[in-house]
């Protein structure tokens, strides 16, 4: 069955189809992951080139069909995430964040609320908000779409909400101190990333305030969440990879990013506030 109608959506990819024309993967709140055949996209006055570049949130008119590729007529109220097309940081980060989305659902299923935090995670980087943390919270809110629901609210045994907590594949999900010896091969996890992971399932990144994360905490969170994923999920995507490369040539090259006279950011007690009025 074919239908024409309108529909909001964000470019997932866009892929050269003959020598003139485009496959364009978009992420649709009302249809979920479509794939649109754009006939002659090369030439410079096509009337939808600027509302499929990427890093693009717009308003498309186009027929969805069940079956096949489907069509794009019109567009309107386009939105750029300029800053993921000119920051080499940002546009890694969005990137990732887009191919987790595509990965975390089959083509044609709706999804509306994945839809939504993919939209207000990029609104939140574009915002020049913390893009490690928005990517954090973007992963730990996804692993339930892959069937993933690992307990980090409590303790797994007593239901204790005490801090600090240890992870447990075993038993998936939190130990308490108390319990560290019901699983001798606990993760040995970092207690302030099971921490913060605890609090980035509960939120979404428009819920986050003032954000405070030490830099030897960031890194202990990409090693608990890459450990979450290696267990639960299992995909290793090419998007991620190149974040952990880029990871690894900043510790080896000593970029300037402040003045020596500049105060360092996040040297207090790291803390994460979250705004009541967006809860």
């Amino acid at each position: 069955m074919e239908t024409y109608q309108q529909f909001d959506g964000i470019v997932l990819s866009i892929r050269k189809h003959r020598e003139k024309d485009a496959l364009v993967k978009i992420f649709t709140r009302e249809h979920g992951k479509r794939m649109f055949f754009v006939k002659n996209i090369k030439n410079p006055n096509h009337s939808l080139k600027a509302a499929l570049l990427p890093f693009t949130k717009a308003t498309y008119l186009g027929r969805i069909k069940d079956d096949g590729l489907s069509f794009l007529q019109d567009s309107r109220d386009i939105s750029h995430f300029s800053n993921m097309q000119t920051d080499i940081h940002l546009n890694a980060y969005a990137t990732y964040l887009n191919n987790l989305a595509d990965a975390a659902i089959n083509d044609a299923i709706k999804a509306a609320d994945l839809y939504d935090l993919l939209e207000e995670s990029l609104v939140a980087m574009q915002n020049r908000m913390d893009a490690e943390v928005i990517v954090n919270i973007f992963e730990m809110r996804v692993l339930k779409y892959f069937g993933a629901a690992p307990q980090l609210q409590e303790c797994v045994v007593c239901h204790s909400k005490q801090e600090p907590f240890d992870f447990s594949v075993k038993y998936s999900g939190a130990l308490c101190q108390k319990h560290y010896g019901e699983d001798p091969r606990r993760s040995h996890a970092s207690p302030a990333a099971v921490h913060f992971t605890r609090i980035f399932q509960l939120v979404t990144p428009k819920q986050v305030g003032n954000i405070k994360i030490k830099p030897e905490t960031k890194q202990a969170l990409r090693a608990f969440i890459d450990e979450l994923y290696e267990e639960y999920v299992g995909i290793r995507l090419k998007s991620k990879s190149f974040i952990d490369q880029m990871y690894a040539w900043e510790t080896k090259v000593e970029i300037p990013f402040r003045s020596a006279t500049e105060p360092e950011p996040n040297k207090p007690n790291e803390s994460v506030q979250s705004d009541p009025s967006n809860s």
